[in-house]
């Protein structure tokens, strides 16, 4: 990342209210906290606060800034499938941003029950434009030329990579899971309401994200947590599925400006440069684990391999061409020196909570 890239203060500019929906959620948590420390934006905060939302990464922003702060961050807790109270969540947020990130995200709860995938992701993000649309019918002047809904996707809806290549914003979609044929679908939806109302739309799609405070149904904290615990560490198939890894704070970096930054109806693919197979994802973690929590037998001999899940995805990567020349995105945080702060800040956190 060049020295000149702006702040978040700097890109937010006359915007000062910013609507995030799954605020309380591992992305749009890192969103909410980035603009609440390094702004003075009013964020509304729409999360219907289910299994993997979360505010305690919130509240310790909150609790670590000036008197006040408290008054700037707005909690609207309800669910987008809800087309009233997302209409009337809206109006009152009156917002010069709206940041798209709520979704059901989890592969293999999207295998076993999709239909809350089909309400949450399609419908929800259905409602969300219908309320954004007749908002934004409302405004004029700066406020009107400024404003963007930033719907925030997946590489996933590209479909699987074989051994050479990389996703972009030209790859046909080919969605295989309940999961990433929902989000597929959204994007669809919002692409639609561009086309057909001119409403101002920035979409990117990412690829897997790891940090601090992301839900331990992922790979990363399970993997983390279960070496930590002295666990049995599932990995799917042959453990050669291929990722590319993408730490959460370089992709607020991203996120913040491609919707403020980013031309209306435009595109952009966000990937991290970080491609690893599972196994030796698995293999660093415990790598680290043994530094951490020495015991008498590698942490890697924990790794049992299980039967894969259904349409595994062989190969995800992305090109972020387009990002990089036309706003200035790079990531800058490399995948070792991250992954060992990751694991880190597992450990020292789940001790804490254990112990208390």
């Amino acid at each position: 990342m060049t020295n000149s890239m702006p702040t978040a203060a700097e890109l937010l500019g006359s915007r000062r209210r910013v609507l995030v929906t799954g605020g309380a959620g591992f992305i749009g948590g890192a969103v909410v906290r980035r603009l609440l420390r390094d702004t003075d934006a009013t964020v509304f905060n729409l999360d219907k606060m289910g299994y993997a939302s979360d505010l305690t990464s919130i509240e310790e922003v909150l609790t670590s800034l000036n008197d006040g702060a408290d008054e700037r961050h707005v909690l609207q807790k309800l669910d987008l499938v809800d087309a009233k109270a997302v209409r009337e969540a809206v109006q009152k947020a009156d917002p010069d941003l709206v940041m798209h990130l709520a979704a059901e995200s989890h592969v293999d709860r999207s295998i076993t029950g999709p239909g809350v995938f089909i309400e949450s992701n399609v419908t929800g993000t259905y409602n969300l434009l219908q309320a954004v649309r007749e908002h934004v019918d409302g405004l004029s002047g700066e406020r009107r030329d400024n404003f963007r809904l930033h719907h925030i996707s997946t590489d996933e809806v590209f479909g699987s990579l074989g051994g050479e290549g990389r996703f972009s914003e030209t790859t046909p979609y080919d969605p295989r899971s309940p999961y990433s044929s929902s989000k597929a679908a959204s994007d669809h939806l919002v692409s639609a309401w561009h086309h057909t109302y001119g409403l101002p739309v920035v979409l990117t799609n990412c690829s897997n994200n790891y940090g601090p405070w992301q839900f331990p149904e992922k790979l990363i904290p399970v993997v983390t947590l279960k070496a930590a615990a002295g666990e049995s560490i599932p990995l799917y198939g042959d453990g050669l599925n291929v990722r590319d890894w993408l730490y959460v704070e370089d992709h607020v970096d991203a996120l913040l400006l491609a919707a403020c930054k980013g031309a209306s109806g435009r595109n952009y693919c966000v990937g991290g440069y970080g491609e690893r197979t599972n196994s030796e994802v698995v293999e660093c973690i415990c790598s680290h684990m043994d530094q951490l929590l020495p015991s008498q037998k590698p942490h890697s001999k924990l790794i049992q391999m299980v039967t894969d899940r259904p349409g595994h995805d062989r190969r995800y990567a992305i090109n972020p061409q387009r990002i990089e020349s036309e706003l200035g995105w790079k990531p800058r945080h490399d995948f070792p020196t991250a992954i060992a702060k990751t694991v880190e800040w597992y450990v020292s956190h789940y001790a804490k909570k254990t112990s208390k």
